[in-house]
């Protein structure tokens, strides 16, 4: 598990085009003794190093943990680099959210706050309580990590799907995170000195019914037949990492019905879906795009 690997600096609008160009014209481009990284990419030594953390953890790019540490781009990393460079269509955000938030190895505060952080209105000190016990609880052998830690994942989650606009009138700070577009976070009030946060449930209407199916086909790779209340209450399901309320859901299930991607089905008190396609997450990452570009 891994805690504050982001230097504190959330992801910039533009960021991961650029590392995405960069990594393909050098793999070694985060290593490189030849060339600075900090020439190369035009940034800061830490945000040279929170560039590199993001990519990864997004899922765009991949890195060996031993011997030449070079980067190349993953299948979703090609994929987005073709037909979505500029990280502007909406699928593509949600993809690159649901890749950050499933990572809990290495993205370990977001996993736990979209998946095991059950909490609707929340403060830092909620967030830090929870992160404490998963990892008391955890039989990973995991280190509690410091205070200082925490806090910077807590300040970075907000800043990743929060307006910092809203908070400060610093110009830095209208750098924003692509996924503030998510609205995924909301601020509620100040009590006690505290600022209060709130999880926000998108519609259905807000997700490409596509990204939803690619997600479900991403976590149950084996399964032909799904309960719709695993769908909404296991981790690294819709549910969770989309902040899915139960009518949000069941309205993009009945969307990938009518589709004929899968079959809603009800019967004697237990609700499932029947996949009826043969795609996999990629595949279905591809007809998105497809269907985009058709359009």
């Amino acid at each position: 598990m891994k805690f504050r690997g982001h230097e504190t600096f959330a992801i910039r609008k533009g960021w991961l085009t650029k590392g995405l160009r960069n990594v393909i014209a050098s793999p070694d481009v985060f290593v490189s003794k030849e060339v600075n990284p900090m020439d190369s990419l035009g940034i800061g030594s830490n945000m040279v190093k929170a560039l590199r953390y993001w990519l990864q953890v997004t899922g765009l790019t991949s890195e060996p943990n031993f011997g030449r540490r070079y980067q190349k781009l993953t299948d979703l990393g090609n994929i987005i680099y073709n037909n979505d460079r500029y990280i502007e269509e909406i699928g593509t955000l949600w993809l690159i959210h649901y890749s950050l938030a499933s990572n809990k190895n290495d993205a370990t505060s977001w996993y736990i706050f979209f998946n095991e952080f059950d909490l609707s209105e929340f403060s830092e000190d909620d967030f830090a309580k929870r992160v404490k016990k998963f990892i008391s609880m955890s039989d990973e052998g995991v280190d509690m990590p410091s205070g200082r830690a925490v806090s910077d994942d807590f300040k970075c989650i907000i800043s990743t799907y929060y307006s910092k606009k809203n908070l400060s009138s610093d110009p830095e700070d209208n750098i924003e995170c692509p996924l503030t577009e998510l609205g995924l976070i909301s601020f509620s009030e100040v009590k006690n000195h505290d600022r209060i946060f709130q999880k926000e449930s998108p519609k259905a209407e807000d997700i490409p019914a596509l990204i939803v199916l690619a997600v479900i086909l991403d976590r149950y790779p084996d399964n032909e037949e799904i309960r719709i209340s695993a769908l909404q209450n296991d981790n690294c399901s819709i549910g969770k990492v989309f902040c899915l309320d139960t009518i949000s859901l069941h309205n993009i299930l009945y969307k990938l019905d009518t589709l004929g991607y899968l079959k809603v089905v009800r019967t004697a008190g237990l609700d499932v879906i029947r996949l009826t396609t043969d795609m996999s997450y990629i595949d279905c990452v591809e007809l998105y795009y497809q269907e985009l570009n058709d359009r």
